[in-house]
């Protein structure tokens, strides 16, 4: 729904993906609390998916797949310490605003546009060769987020077709088939989800290894949260206080324990604070806006543990250690996508966002709890 404006394009067989370094910068400006890790590619990265090192490999180093606008798709296998540029054929005009990968061999991504600008694509071999695995040319399919539970089981959010939110799964992660829309709501009058970030939707196990999953919306009609316990058979549907124009709503939503976090606000006003943040304390069944909002609009929030959350935009990055009640600022570094990562006792955030930047949470940052506030 959000930021799109795509020519189509036509995909022939695969074939290798090109690898080049990026340029890398050691450190930000004094005052962040983030690092550069690479920038430099002309791109606006809005995908990011960071996956632990294999319990008792060798050497323990981080696997961060991003991706982007122009068809741009990075890779690194050592932390973060040299990248490659990995390419799909005639994808230079694609928009890729999701990845879910697993280590440094397989990996899906998505690209957002109308129709069958709207892909899914994946790679056994480390971005060697990609296979597309579902595409829709009904104009209105608009895919807007991708999620997995392991490679084999992974859903992807369209905006609504034929007046319903349309969700696309794999249980094989081979093949994708659109799930039943018979107990799925009703969309609102122009209500649909922001491509911002890859974070309005998520996945979660639940009892009995049942597949929760949750997408979060906008619209003049008002911000809701769509919920099922059952992989996209059931679904209930909760009112927030975000919302209120076609240029906002919720952008992104996380959820920890029995506490959930909202953050968005109008993209169109990054300076405003109006509606730009809402937590939950009864997973989700209600909804309250934040005492204390984000310093401007935010495009996606992550969970550090259950009460301290990070949450970025284009005007800067704001910190909560209360479980989204109150905000502090941070820094003024403009970002659009984060993911944080447990490693042993160790917490890691990654963050990217314009000029193909990827930044990493200091390691000083973050320290006994507490974030370094400016």
């Amino acid at each position: 729904m959000l930021f799109v404006a795509l020519a189509m394009s036509v995909w022939p067989p695969n074939v290798p993906a090109q690898q080049t370094e990026t340029n890398a910068q050691p450190h930000s400006p004094d005052g962040s609390m983030w690092q550069v890790v690479t920038s430099g590619v002309d791109t606006d990265l809005r995908g990011i998916d960071v996956v632990a090192p294999v319990r008792g490999a060798a050497k323990a180093e981080l696997v961060i797949w991003a991706c982007g606008s122009n068809g741009v798709i990075l890779k690194s296998t050592d932390s973060g310490k040299t990248w490659q540029q990995l390419s799909i054929p005639d994808g230079d005009k694609l928009d890729f605003r999701g990845v879910r990968a697993f280590g440094t061999g397989s990996a899906y991504v998505m690209s957002a546009g109308e129709g069958d600008k709207s892909r899914i694509y994946k790679t056994t071999d480390g971005g060697a060769t990609w296979k597309m695995q579902f595409t829709d040319t009904r104009p209105a399919f608009f895919l807007d987020a991708i999620v997995c539970d392991g490679e084999l089981k992974c859903a992807a959010l369209s905006d609504p077709v034929d007046g319903k939110f349309l969700i696309v799964r794999t249980t094989d992660g081979e093949t994708w088939q659109i799930a039943p829309g018979d107990g799925m709501s009703a969309a609102l009058k122009d209500e649909g989800v922001f491509a911002a970030s890859n974070s309005s939707m998520i996945l979660m196990r639940g009892r009995a290894g049942s597949l929760y999953l949750s997408f979060a919306t906008g619209g003049p009609g008002g911000a809701r949260v769509f919920s099922s316990p059952d992989f996209g058979k059931s679904w209930t549907v909760t009112a927030t206080p975000l919302g209120g124009a076609a240029s906002s709503g919720i952008f992104s939503i996380v959820r920890s324990f029995d506490g959930s976090v909202i953050v968005g606000g109008d993209y169109k006003k990054p300076d405003s604070t109006e509606k730009t943040a809402a937590y939950s304390t009864d997973r989700g069944a209600t909804f309250q806006l934040s005492g204390t909002p984000p310093s401007g609009f935010r495009s996606a929030v992550i969970a550090l543990n259950r009460k301290m959350l990070v949450a970025v935009g284009p005007n800067g990055s704001d910190f909560s250690d209360d479980g989204g009640r109150t905000w502090k600022r941070t820094d003024a570094v403009g970002l659009s996508a984060a993911e944080a990562i447990v490693v042993g006792r160790a917490r890691d955030a990654w963050a990217v966002g314009p000029g193909g930047v990827v930044e990493r949470l200091k390691p000083g940052a973050w320290s006994r709890g507490r974030v370094n506030i400016r």
